[in-house]
């Protein structure tokens, strides 16, 4: 299968035009309702009803294809389902933002929506104003990710890479979820310091994330399992009782 290319960012920090959005969805009602409100808010829409579709749109092909900054993403799609997608997407190293839409609603579905790799997960029914304010979350985080960064951080042999998206752990490449890397990489810039569950939310989630805290300890146990070499006697990432985490 083709590969999909990463977002090309190189000239994207100055760029100001209107933000490209993908809304993948098979539900006619709910597909125009995202495209018309979306597009009410500046946003250049382009919508699709099955995941094969939206699939050849990332890989470049077609008027409307190319590199899109948000993705709004149906987890029950005919030819290629929203899991299989986001879980391709993150494979092939790319890093756009996905907003996940589903009816289900419990615990288990929103942790597996968010290992796969989404960025945010919106249960049916919603409003608009929701779907909204966390589409605007998720592309001022990405549009702020553009702004420049330091070559490497290095904390005892963990290398994080900003540009590139890329963790090297004791000389081997680790593959994090977009939340796991953003998460260790605000762990890495301010070695030391203490973060509650809710400053991690609003830095790494957003103010607009409506959820649980349990979200940030989920994270947390997933990063310890990808970093630590024992992740239930950790060096790195540690818990300080009462108050939230710490790194080193």
């Amino acid at each position: 299968m083709q590969s999909i290319e990463p977002l090309d960012v190189s000239s994207l920090a100055d760029w100001d035009g209107p933000s490209r959005v993908l809304v993948v969805e098979d539900e006619d009602l709910i597909r125009e309702m995202l495209e018309l409100s979306l597009q009410e808010e500046g946003y250049q829409v382009t919508a699709v009803a099955d995941g094969r579709a939206a699939l050849n749109l990332l890989l470049g092909e077609g008027e409307s294809g190319g590199s899109f900054d948000l993705v709004v993403l149906d987890l029950m799609l005919p030819q290629v389902n929203g899991l299989d997608l986001c879980r391709l997407l993150r494979r092939q190293g790319n890093p756009t933002p996905i907003l996940v839409l589903s009816a289900r609603s419990s615990e288990t579905d929103r942790v597996l929506g968010l290992e796969v790799g989404a960025d945010d997960y919106l249960t049916k029914p919603f409003s608009t104003r929701e779907l909204i304010a966390r589409c605007r979350a998720l592309l001022r985080r990405q549009r702020q990710s553009y702004l420049p960064q330091p070559t490497v951080l290095q904390y005892k042999d963990i290398e994080l890479y900003p540009q590139q998206c890329r963790v090297v752990v004791r000389g081997q490449v680790v593959n994090l979820s977009p939340k796991e890397f953003r998460l260790l990489e605000l762990f890495m810039n301010y070695p030391r310091r203490v973060w509650s569950r809710e400053s991690l939310l609003d830095r790494v989630w957003g103010p607009d994330f409506v959820g649980d805290s349990k979200t940030v300890d989920v994270h947390i146990r997933w990063l310890r399992q990808k970093l630590e070499r024992d992740p239930s006697h950790p060096e790195y990432i540690l818990t300080v009782r009462g108050f939230g985490y710490r790194f080193g």
